[in-house]
């Protein structure tokens, strides 16, 4: 993520610890489970709401958050806090590495084609940049690879530490569980 794309989350963090540190100090402070995840055997019209507590920079996506959370059974304040620190809410957002929009996921084309694993590349699989640059794909998209990630790995932390940039592994997990604590 460029350098300018990292200020906008930094700021709405630092905005969500000064809103609430107040009351954190004064009272005992009782954070959400951080495993976000509703069973399959939940009835969809159960899933939470967004919380308002996220900037208008994401607020603008909520019906496109609130849908996806329930098509894929998410939280939708965890994909809210992954879009806070991919893009701050920014759908034409780009990464140096070539990730592209709201949740930045890496394209099959662009710089992302030269990235090789093994003997192919590594998201060839993947949509084009033209597809993700639409926030509603980017969205479903971005939901879609969180909600398998999951699966595969069976907690959050493990999800998102495989979902973020390589180079930054569990410390980019916990700074979207720590956004995603801070919602409420």
């Amino acid at each position: 993520m460029k350098s300018k794309q990292a200020l906008i989350p930094g700021i709405f963090l630092i905005f969500l610890i000064l809103y609430h540190g107040t009351n954190w100090i004064s009272s005992p402070h009782i954070t959400r489970d951080v495993s976000p995840l509703h069973s399959s055997s939940q009835d969809v019209s159960t899933i939470d709401l967004l919380s308002d507590e996220f900037p208008p920079t994401v607020q603008t996506w909520r019906e496109l958050i609130e849908r996806n959370a329930e098509k894929y059974q998410l939280d939708p304040d965890l994909i809210a806090s992954v879009i806070i620190q991919e893009s701050g809410g920014d759908p034409s957002a780009y990464s140096s590495s070539g990730a592209v929009g709201l949740m930045q996921v890496m394209p099959r084309d662009g710089i992302a084609a030269g990235f090789i694993c093994g003997d192919h590349p590594c998201f060839e699989s993947r949509p084009e940049i033209n597809e993700l640059e639409n926030p509603e794909f980017n969205i479903d998209y971005g939901s879609h690879l969180l909600k398998d990630l999951l699966d595969k790995y069976g907690s959050w932390r493990e999800a998102l530490r495989a979902y973020g940039p390589m180079d930054m592994g569990y410390q980019y997990a916990d700074i979207v569980l720590s956004i995603y604590s801070n919602s409420q």
